[in-house]
């Protein structure tokens, strides 16, 4: 006999829907950031820790770039976000085994290699920039965890297609 756990489902819609409202909201900071960065670039940058110097240009470049990589990902992310909300709600329902589940899995696994992809850049971008005098550290490594994730996503919506349309053949046949 399964146990029923409405708290967790109920927690579950509040935590996605307050990081789809998170999402949005990074997604404004960074673009004001950017555009406080074109129109107050001294400022900006020094604040971001890279104070204006004759070689910091290509630096600047980068940083600016990360910028619109990161406002890139918001929609990307907020995909993610309200697929995964979507399929919550269909095990809120009680019916999680629909063939609308396994497009939404197949979209967000298309999504998490998007934002993976975009990861990469931001990493080659920083070492591109990046110089001894005037090195952007932001922390980045590849991690084969998210790699395993975007494989994994893959394959849970595969087995929810096959699962869907095994159950739908029964249905049928009864």
């Amino acid at each position: 006999m399964s146990k029923s756990y409405p708290d967790a489902l109920k927690i579950s819609r509040r935590v996605l829907g307050a990081l789809i409202k998170l999402n949005l909201l990074m997604g404004f900071l960074i673009l004001a950031l950017l555009i406080a960065s074109l129109v107050a670039e001294t400022w900006v940058m020094t604040g971001l820790g890279a104070p204006p110097t004759d070689t910091t240009s290509s630096l600047y470049l980068g940083i600016r770039l990360i910028m619109v990589i990161g406002i890139g990902a918001v929609p990307l992310t907020h995909i993610v976000l309200t697929r995964l909300l979507a399929i919550v709600e269909t095990v809120r329902l009680g019916d999680p085994f629909v063939a609308e589940n396994a497009a939404r899995l197949q979209t967000i696994a298309w999504m998490v290699l998007g934002l993976e992809l975009l990861h990469l850049a931001v990493g080659a971008i920083a070492a591109g920039v990046s110089t001894k005098a005037h090195p952007l550290d932001i922390d980045w490594n590849i991690s084969l965890t998210r790699w395993l994730a975007v494989l994994l996503l893959f394959v849970l919506a595969r087995v929810f297609e096959h699962g869907t349309r095994m159950r739908d053949e029964l249905e049928g046949t009864v």
